[in-house]
């Protein structure tokens, strides 16, 4: 076995899990598909194994594929992250940043901001990644990360934002046909919209959803952003943040005496990050779009701009 392994081989083995196939790969990575089959012959003899064997659905990984999946992550974030920094050097703030965020948040809320960003800083790029899996930022998934939880880790720095809260909402045409639950066990009555599979943010907000079970909704999706469309449309009554739900006259927020969650939401990045320019102002723009989100255009003034400090 060598340890001379070229990155590009790693690359194409990726592509490969991801597409399941070489033709796939070939179209992902702009590249020719007897290229790929090159590369990961390439590889497997280095490796001195087999990775992928042929079935009549496409290629299936072997057990080491699989465990060698992990790894190559890591490279290609590093990679990624080597690419960005690469491309930043110089005066000013130009060059690539990567945020990762929520699916809502992504969606709902970071465009504006990112528009404001480029406008004042033409020469950044952003890339945003729309997630709800918690990016690693140690491993350079991303740059910079809003969270809805305090991130621990030492060599992180953070910046509080505040509270994002949630409720049940229902659009008025739902409302006018259906009434107006006036209490949580009226709820039962009518068509609710949530999860299908039980995540990590359900099983965490589990005593403020006691008794709002897989069962109880009448409309599952594990989709946020797909959750919010059924609510606009008038499908049923869901749960959405608060601001979102205030730009949209047609929404009605319901029962906010009896069922109000609040997620406490930080804007988080690398601590060896804090001297690029390109991130510190997209730091800045993201904390500072997200306070007027959450409070309104008086958070704006009330935002510390103090330089973010590590985290506990």
């Amino acid at each position: 076995m060598t340890s001379n392994i070229g990155w590009e081989l790693y690359r194409t083995f990726l592509s490969v899990l991801r597409e399941g196939s070489l033709s796939g790969a070939a179209r992902a990575l702009g590249i020719t598909q007897p290229t790929v089959g090159r590369h990961v012959a390439a590889l497997e003899e280095a490796l001195g194994t087999v990775l992928f064997t042929r079935s009549q659905t496409g290629l299936l990984p072997t057990e080491v594929a699989l465990a060698l999946r992990t790894h190559a992550e890591a490279m290609e974030s590093t990679a990624a992250s080597l690419e960005r920094a690469a491309s930043s050097q110089g005066e000013g703030v130009r060059g690539v940043v990567r945020v990762s965020a929520s699916e809502v948040v992504c969606a709902e809320v970071l465009p504006p901001i990112v528009a404001g960003l480029r406008e004042t800083h033409p020469a950044l790029k952003v890339e945003l990644v729309s997630t709800n899996r918690v990016q690693d930022l140690l491993r350079r998934e991303a740059d910079i990360a809003v969270r809805m939880v305090r991130p621990r880790q030492e060599q992180l720095v953070a910046r509080r934002i505040g509270n994002i809260e949630l409720g049940f909402h229902a659009h008025r045409d739902y409302l006018a046909r259906h009434g107006t639950p006036r209490k949580l066990e009226e709820l039962a009555a009518h068509s609710l919209i949530g999860y299908d599979q039980p995540t990590a943010f359900v099983r965490n907000a589990g005593k403020a959803l006691k008794g709002f079970t897989r069962d109880a909704f009448s409309l599952r999706t594990d989709s946020d952003l797909t959750q919010l469309a059924l609510i606009r449309a008038g499908a049923g009554i869901g749960i959405c943040q608060v601001a979102l739900a205030s730009r949209n006259p047609g929404l009605v927020r319901l029962i906010p005496r009896g069922f109000s969650l609040k997620l406490d939401t930080w804007v988080t990045m690398h601590e060896d990050l804090r001297g690029s320019p390109r991130c510190r102002a997209t730091f800045d723009a993201l904390a500072e779009g997200l306070a007027r989100h959450i409070g309104g255009p008086a958070a704006e003034a009330k935002m510390p701009r103090a330089r973010p400090t590590p985290t506990e």
